[in-house]
């Protein structure tokens, strides 16, 4: 029985042929906020030790100030709810009742502000009504791409195996060349960050890392 494996984007394939045009290039960077990525953040100790594997905040503060100054677009998407989260479903489940139980991400708190590391400068763009898990879904992110005249989407953020794989999944089929950052990004284990990367990834966009962006910005 002759059977056929689909094909995946290879990080050691795409890595060296990565060119991208500036002007037409996207750093999109998902929930930078404090809940996720400092101590004393409602999740922080959930992903804090995959952080620390991946080095997310000073290799994405590296992309981030190595893009906008290629001239790239720097695109900020933080989740915010209103209090009381009534944006969410009276009767939630999955990791959406979690977060309206606690009470996260709540619009004018400290666990909502994106981290001083990662602070938007004047030029950036920040993305206004993400509600769920996919960065596009309830946003305006699709316009404010297409306004800029991007064709290259390159992701950064959390949850790896959550909102960065759902807006991954949504940016291939709208038709963005779309880049995952493995260094850029932290999920609540290494096991689910490790199985994204492997079995995701390649699927819906070239994995790759923030050295190689950074390299391909200036080729």
């Amino acid at each position: 029985v002759r059977t056929r494996s689909l094909k995946m984007s290879d990080s050691e394939e795409t890595a060296a042929t990565i060119k991208l045009d500036p002007s037409e290039t996207a750093i999109v960077l998902i929930e930078y906020q404090n809940e996720f990525t400092s101590s004393g953040g409602a999740l922080h100790d959930a992903v804090k030790a995959c952080m620390a594997d991946t080095g997310i905040l000073d290799n994405s503060k590296k992309v981030m100030d190595s893009a906008r100054a290629s001239g790239a677009t720097i695109i900020h998407v933080p989740i915010i709810f209103e209090s009381g989260h009534n944006e969410i479903s009276k009767k939630p489940y999955g990791i959406l009742a979690g977060i309206k139980e606690g009470e996260l991400f709540k619009n004018g708190t400290w666990g909502a502000e994106i981290c001083d590391l990662m602070k938007p400068a004047e030029s950036d763009l920040i993305v206004k009504g993400k509600n769920g898990l996919c960065g596009f879904s309830s946003t305006n992110l699709d316009f404010m791409l297409r306004q800029s005249g991007i064709k290259n989407v390159v992701l950064g953020g959390f949850l790896t195996n959550c909102c960065i794989e759902s807006t991954m999944r949504n940016a291939y089929e709208l038709g963005y060349q779309v880049y995952t950052m493995k260094d850029c990004c932290a999920a609540t284990s290494l096991d689910a960050q490790k199985a994204a990367y492997e079995y995701t990834f390649g699927m819906f966009s070239v994995p790759t890392t923030s050295t190689e962006i950074m390299e391909g910005l200036k080729a």
